[in-house]
């Protein structure tokens, strides 16, 4: 008896030990993207729920590149973190990450949502660039101590490459703020009131090998369903946001189309709120197979019914009435517009999106993702 009770009290112990050692571990979070991005929100949100556990800190890149990176590396020497958490696998958070770690030892974890090499071909990069990109992500592959993925399929990709130090963790998001809203004042506002509205929400980056970006899908289906009372909003800016509008008026949908450029995070449920339809399209490739997107989670969390390819984590998680096969530009648009059509002419279907509150919280609320991570970063630690 009294060896038990010894026992048991021993592992106490060491369990409150090392709840304070880790109490005592510096772990900086290295943001490549600005205070109020997408990545900024993952880095936050993961630091919020393990601040009672680690001494948090969080760099952000902001838009001088090589400027972040000595910055980071400068932070990081003062800092003496004993783990570096990158978010996105971009040069100033890697590089400076892992020059801290060979002269510190510290680990290194990066957090990526892409095959940045397929990426960089995807968007047409020039051959410098591919070859920076891919020479960056050698670096990562080999020299990180874990990769945290967001997708399953970028996981197998890994591991067909005999990468095994990899931890699939999605895209999250805090289901406290996004949740069902009134959109009503927003609908009158926008002059689409009693109007079927068809949304999509990200980052409108125009790929040249493609020839496409978020959004060109919604304008095509428009185009193909001007009979009935559908409108589209595009939610976000970058480079493929004039290609949008043009395409708009050479398809005769630009009275059609609201363009309501980027919108504050916190004002996002809202615009989501509207849409009684998103969209979420990934082309049938790698850089799509490997993804969750960031958006796909905010739809859900907001109750919306979503229409996405059948590519990456969206075919994974979504029933099969959400999902649409996805070969090919042309075709994938005239699916989607009759999938439109038939939902226009069957509109209780739509009630199904509330069904989407339970599945971002059972994947992607961020207590559970962190609740994954937490086990990971304590065994790195101790690894240390």
């Amino acid at each position: 008896m009294s060896s038990v009770l010894t026992h048991t009290r021993a592992r106490g112990l060491r369990k409150t030990r090392s709840a304070r050692e880790r109490a005592g571990t510096a772990l900086t979070f290295l943001v490549n993207g600005d205070a109020d991005g997408a990545a900024a929100e993952r880095a936050r949100q993961f630091a919020a729920r393990l601040a009672a556990e680690y001494r948090v800190h969080l760099l952000y890149r902001g838009r001088r590149k090589v400027r972040a990176a000595l910055r980071f590396v400068w932070a990081l020497l003062r800092g003496r973190p004993q783990l570096v958490y990158v978010v996105d696998m971009a040069a100033s958070g890697v590089l400076a990450a892992l020059a801290y770690k060979a002269l510190s030892g510290a680990r290194v974890v990066i957090d990526t949502g892409d095959v940045i090499s397929a990426l960089a071909r995807a968007l047409g990069r020039g051959w410098v660039g591919r070859w920076l990109t891919e020479l960056l992500e050698r670096l990562s592959l080999r020299h990180a101590d874990l990769l945290i993925v967001r997708g399953s399929g970028h996981r197998e990709w890994l591991q067909q490459r005999g990468i095994t130090r990899v931890a699939v963790v999605p895209d999250g998001v805090d289901t406290r703020v996004f949740r069902p809203r009134d959109a009503t004042a927003l609908r009158r506002r926008l002059g689409v009131e009693g109007q079927f509205v068809v949304g999509v929400v990200g980052s409108l980056r125009w790929s040249r090998t493609l020839g496409f970006c978020y959004g060109w899908e919604l304008i095509e289906a428009l185009a193909r369903v001007a009979d009935l009372p559908i409108v589209g909003v595009i939610v976000g800016d970058g480079s493929g946001l004039p290609r949008l509008k043009e395409q708009a008026r050479a398809r005769g949908v630009h009275d059609r189309v609201h363009f309501v450029g980027r919108v504050p995070f916190d004002r996002l449920p809202e615009y989501i709120s509207l849409m009684d339809v998103c969209l979420s399209t990934q082309t049938n490739d790698l850089v799509g197979e490997v993804r969750t997107t960031g958006k796909l989670p905010l739809y859900l969390a907001c109750g919306r019914f979503v229409l996405a390819s059948r590519v990456g984590e969206a075919a994974r998680i979504l029933p099969e009435g959400m999902l649409i096969p996805y070969e090919g530009r042309e075709p994938y648009a005239a699916a989607l517009a009759e999938r439109l059509r038939w939902l226009v002419q069957n509109p209780r279907v739509l009630e199904l999106g509330r069904e989407n509150v339970a599945l971002a919280r059972q994947h992607f609320e961020y207590d559970v993702l962190v609740a994954r991570v937490r086990p990971i970063l304590d065994r790195l630690l101790g690894e240390a």
